[in-house]
């Protein structure tokens, strides 16, 4: 594309010499990155000031490896042009919907936020749409499906040029709908300028991202920008749906800035999608779903009351793109479940090993309390908690763990730059304070030895909890990220065992 196009958009900015005006008249534009390390010949290079990097420090850089301008903040030391510009972020945003033709114009986007359940419900639209024959992108923690391909992303919403990157390409691709995780990180930091987002869907607001946000209510507001910005016209060509949890407090607030239309969905309160009759077994989920057209039986292969929420926020998101209720629940009883969602990892133990990725107080609870409901035997429960984060919650999921399972092992989830043991102490410090015996659990720094010895200890009938990863294959040190799965490690531990 070239650059004149490209930047007519673009109100205010200046470049930083006007001399080089005569160089950008016909100048071909081939990419835009916001990573040195991605630029080839052509790109416009776009300097972000990151929370680690600055990108106006990697211009050089950028112009070694081809790039032909680039956009600023502030002056930089170049020979190339440069535009200077009040936000780089947002003219990020902006330049890449232009760059990739305004790809969500010509796919309906729902967007998926809250603390839990982005993950699962992403994944049931996904398989509500498909099987009503409407062609479907995912994108979100598990990574990037377009087709039958699905890549990986560095984050669960993309910065704003790789996430109208795939968006492009979903749309080349033949898709006509794409759903998205919205974090309340991508929110905030606007990732999600340009996108056209059609539903947005809150599943619910707990404890998390507080080393980000610094309080909830910041971490509310966050979250409550997906809703403001769904726009204040009732296009017939462009509907616009605020999809919300009645029985989340949060959704009040919801309701209040969105001018969308709003469709609710609980079990205790008052919602235009209710669950009645709910019944948990071992093998699934059953249960009435009323709403205002009438109402039929839903049924689930996954487990726990907390997938009856996600089953509900699926279904309302679904029922305001006009499928119906009937496909709906046809659609829902095949899914098995999500990666990393209590996914059973199954050599032929006489005891049962689950991998989540629950890894906030909220979620641990869900899981542990939905095990409790069909285990036989002892629950066991191996946990971490993330360095360089939110170390509120350390105590709070310690504390958890050992109220909700008979043992809990204490071990490292992605330490990052934190040593091991500072992080398993804040965990230790929640239980000393609590008065939890000693004998309920124990203190494992390195992982995959927590793994082997929470195995090592299951009997038959006991139930194996291994929390905060899930899907991830990957652990994150001080000086490396090394390849870690916690399915892999479980299932060679649980063959070790039976040797």
């Amino acid at each position: 594309m070239q650059l004149l196009t490209l930047i007519e958009p673009l109100v205010p900015y200046k470049w930083q010499n006007d001399q080089v005006l005569n160089k950008i008249e016909d100048m071909e534009i081939t990419s835009i990155e916001m990573d040195s390390r991605k630029v080839t010949a052509g790109a416009m290079f776009v300097c972000i000031e990151g929370f680690h990097v600055d990108g106006h420090q990697y211009v050089q850089q950028a112009v070694e490896k081809g790039a032909k301008v680039i956009v600023a903040q502030k002056p930089v030391q170049t020979d190339i042009p440069v535009i200077i510009v009040p936000d780089t972020r947002r003219t990020l945003a902006v330049v890449a919907d232009t760059f990739y033709q305004h790809p969500t114009q010509k796919l309906r986007v729902i967007g998926v936020t809250g603390t839990n359940g982005k993950t699962t419900v992403t994944h049931l639209i996904e398989q509500i749409l498909e099987d009503a024959q409407h062609k479907t992108g995912r994108i979100g923690t598990i990574g990037a499906k377009i087709g039958n391909n699905v890549e990986e992303v560095a984050n669960t919403t993309p910065e704003s040029s790789e996430l109208q990157n795939v968006f492009h390409r979903m749309s080349g691709a033949g898709c006509e709908y794409a759903v998205i995780e919205a974090s309340s990180h991508a929110i905030h930091m606007g990732r999600l300028r340009g996108t056209n987002i059609g539903t947005a869907v809150f599943t619910n607001l707990t404890q998390d991202h507080l080393d980000y946000h610094g309080t909830m209510e910041e971490y509310q507001r966050a979250k409550g920008l997906l809703f403001a910005q769904l726009g204040n016209t009732y296009d017939p060509q462009d509907r616009k749906y605020a999809i919300l949890n009645a029985d989340d407090e949060a959704h009040t607030y919801f309701r209040d800035i969105t001018p969308a239309q709003v469709v609710t969905y609980g079990i205790d309160n008052h919602a235009d999608i209710r669950a009645k009759n709910i019944q948990l077994t071992s093998q699934g989920i059953t249960f009435t779903v009323e709403y205002y057209k009438g109402s039929e039986t839903v049924r689930l292969q996954m487990l726990g009351k907390f997938n009856v929420y996600n089953a509900l926020a699926a279904i309302a998101a679904a029922l305001v793109e006009g499928i119906s209720l009937t496909s709906i629940k046809h659609s829902l009883a095949q899914v098995k479940g999500v990666p990393g969602r209590l996914e059973v990892v199954d050599e032929g133990q006489p005891y049962t090993v689950l991998v989540d990725y629950a890894h906030t107080p909220d979620s641990l609870k869900n899981v542990l309390q939905t095990v409790q409901e069909f285990a036989i035997g002892k629950v066991f429960c191996v946990i971490g908690c993330g360095g360089d984060r939110d170390r509120t919650k350390r105590p709070l999921m310690a504390q958890i763990a050992t109220a909700h399972a008979d043992y809990a092992i204490l071990t490292s989830d992605n330490p990052r730059s934190e040593e091991p043991q500072v992080i398993l102490n804040d965990m230790k410090n929640g239980l000393a304070q609590t008065g939890t015996p000693q004998e309920r659990y124990t203190c494992i720094v390195d992982r995959q030895t927590a793994i082997d010895t929470a195995i090592q200890q299951a009997s038959p009938g006991d139930i194996v909890v291994i929390a905060g990863k899930g899907h991830e294959t990957y652990q994150q040190l001080k000086d490396e990220t090394i390849h870690f799965d916690d399915r892999e490690v479980a299932r060679q531990a649980i063959q070790n065992n039976k040797k």
